[in-house]
């Protein structure tokens, strides 16, 4: 599965052609509704719609992002048939709020009621009929990058390790192991061990069709085949490194291999004046945005507070925790938990069906509405909208002992949202800190608006579905 980088993200290019022509099918759908609506008239002749050829891309456009929204453009999705169904369903009720809404606000791009829901209808079933069929040829092969990698031990066995999963393997397909002098044992499966016999790397790769040459060899020091890697990669051949690997088939950085020379010498970790306006004026944008548009959800969670707990118990709840550069500040969040839930002054990691979670705040925090208050966090610069989650200074410290390179994450100001909310259930433990971590490593290394924007959309899918909520 070919790809390609934009604005350092690993873009798939067969799902840009899925939503090319979802694109295409939910413009379609405009022309086929209003051609069924009006009697047989061409959209163009319609008088009632003003700007027929703006009016049907706004619908191909919105529908797509509202679906990525939903997760549905994830080549790592996991929700089976039922999971992509009842995401479409949202995808397009979401889609129609938001088309109403600009209808509302550009009278101009108006498609007419009965038009308008025809296409809804004709764009799902559509989209519902192409999607099976893309994703049989998408598992296929003949659409996946053929990989052989270079070694076939502990490293090497990591790859299967990690990526277990058919969806897992959606990009590639892991044609053999070909082992080296420098391997400590050959760890991985032996039918896909590779004899070379009197072959070069080069002559396998163009007899099987090679795209690409993973490095995985348990030492580079010694005994690594430089030469005939620099005529693979002179004829035309991909050579990538295991960590390159894993960060762009799984978008994390895996501790228990990073090196911190790959770091030093990788791209990425880009800082700088024009990069901290553009981020400061996103945060100030998203956050007035969401405010806009969550303020009811807000008043309402006011309301409930003081309704369950009384009219003297406190509405928000600060709490101290580390933000950039390791200053500390204070978080603000909807209180969630009883008024005396951690007495003792001693920092408590959030449990599953934890009891200190009153009623409304267990409806909150399955709703994300109890973060909703960090907003203020934003415009205030302590914060962005868009990072790492903040952690307790008591957690900081015993994290830093056990986690690889930690302390990095506060390189960048931490967020409403992030990387790893996106990608990772709720993490209450040290393993799930970890694993958060390696997601955090990502987007500090990776951090751009675009990379935000997609955070930020599909922050969205985390909401409804209530994705890691405690």
């Amino acid at each position: 599965m070919a790809t390609f980088k934009f604005f350092k993200m690993h873009l798939r290019v067969p799902f840009l052609i899925l939503a090319l022509i979802e694109f295409c099918v939910c413009v379609a759908a405009v022309y086929i509704s209003v051609y069924v609506r009006f009697d047989g008239q061409k959209i163009m002749d319609v008088e009632s719609i003003n700007s027929p050829v703006v009016t049907s891309i706004l619908f191909g456009l919105v529908m797509p992002v509202t679906m990525m929204a939903m997760g549905l453009y994830q080549s790592r999705f996991r929700g089976g048939i039922l999971g992509v169904f009842l995401r479409s369903i949202i995808g397009f009720l979401c889609g129609a709020v938001v088309l109403a809404l600009l209808y509302y606000i550009f009278p101009s791009l108006h498609l007419g009621r009965g038009a308008f829901a025809l296409a809804l209808v004709l764009a799902f079933f559509m989209v519902g009929t192409i999607r099976p069929m893309f994703f049989y040829y998408v598992d296929r092969d003949i659409l996946k990058i053929r990989v052989l990698v270079l070694g076939a031990g502990d490293k090497a066995a990591s790859i299967p390790r990690r990526l277990r999963r058919r969806v897992d393997r959606r990009g590639f397909r892991v044609v053999g192991y070909l082992p080296l002098e420098t391997d400590h044992s050959v760890a991985v499966d032996s039918a896909l061990v590779i004899d070379l016999g009197e072959q070069s790397i080069l002559d396998y790769c163009i007899a099987n069709a090679v795209d690409e040459i993973v490095v995985a060899a348990d030492e580079r020091r010694n005994g690594m085949p430089l030469d005939q890697l620099l005529t693979c990669k002179l004829y035309g051949l991909d050579i990538i490194d295991l960590l390159g690997f894993f960060e762009r088939e799984q978008g994390k950085l895996p501790l228990d291999i990073l090196r911190p020379d790959w770091l030093i010498y990788s791209d990425g970790f880009d800082s700088g004046t024009v990069r901290d306006v553009s981020k400061r004026m996103f945060d100030v944008f998203a956050s007035a945005l969401i405010l806009l548009i969550t303020w009811p959800f807000m008043l309402f969670a006011i309301i409930a507070i003081k309704i369950e707990d009384g009219f003297s118990a406190p509405i928000f709840y600060g709490q101290t925790r580390v933000g950039h550069l390791g200053e500390p500040f204070q978080v603000l969040k909807f209180r969630s938990m009883s008024v005396n839930a951690e007495r003792d002054g001693v920092a408590q990691w959030a449990t599953k069906n934890d009891s200190r979670v009153t009623a409304v705040g267990k409806i909150m925090r399955t709703t994300r509405i109890d973060e909703l208050p960090q907003i203020l966090n934003v415009l205030r610069g302590d914060m962005s909208f868009v990072g790492p989650r903040p952690e307790r200074p008591q957690f900081v410290e015993e994290l830093q002992k056990e986690i690889p390179y930690y302390q990095e994450r506060h390189a960048v100001k931490p967020g409403i949202t992030g990387w790893a909310q996106v990608c990772y259930p709720y993490g209450a433990s040290m393993q799930d800190s970890i694993q958060k971590q390696e997601y955090d490593l990502y987007y500090i290394k990776n951090h751009t608006i675009f990379l935000d924007l997609l955070i930020l959309c599909q922050t969205a899918e985390v909401v409804l579905f209530g994705k890691g909520a405690r």
